[in-house]
């Protein structure tokens, strides 16, 4: 089967067995190893990516479901020339510790800072016009992603670090 596809600003005609994951198309046929294989049942967030905008577990979607669709993957949100705010605040924080989930958790929180800025709530918003970027705010919406190291205080302060925009 054959499936196009928009991956961090590229086209790529993809042939692929009807079956396949959009992760495996992505590590394995595109050659992009930064989306990690986790737990491939779509319950720790270490493959999230960006499909449409949208953060998505791509180990959950299949390729054939997704031609035409626009991808964004950790490698289309920096390079370790020019990282991203998110990366940068990542490091500084050291909010990475064994860096398995790291591409997972930078892809989930960017999609975090946009929802955000469109006034998207969650569980935990205290108002359904909007929400404030507090803790609690970033730690329900991180709750997707997983590390087995537990540094998720360093990961939030990393997040709340670029969204204040601080190098």
């Amino acid at each position: 089967m054959k499936t196009n596809l928009s991956v961090n600003a590229k086209s790529y005609a993809v042939e692929h067995d009807p079956r396949q994951t959009l992760l495996d198309t992505l590590r394995d046929d595109l050659g992009l190893p930064g989306t990690k294989k986790g737990c491939d049942h779509g319950q720790c967030g270490a493959c999230t990516i960006l499909l449409n905008g949208e953060r998505v577990n791509a180990c959950l979607c299949l390729t054939a479901m997704h031609d035409g669709d626009e991808i964004t993957t950790i490698e289309g949100i920096g390079s370790p020339e020019l990282l991203s705010e998110l990366q940068k605040a990542f490091v500084e924080k050291d909010g990475y510790q064994c860096g398995f989930c790291t591409p997972g958790q930078i892809m989930s929180a960017t999609a975090l800072l946009q929802e955000i800025a469109n006034g998207a709530p969650s569980y935990v918003s205290d108002d359904l016009g909007g929400a404030a970027l507090t803790d609690a705010e970033i730690a329900e919406r991180m709750s997707g992603n997983l590390c087995r190291c537990s540094a998720y205080p360093l990961i939030r302060e990393a997040i709340a670090m670029a969204a204040e925009g601080k190098e």
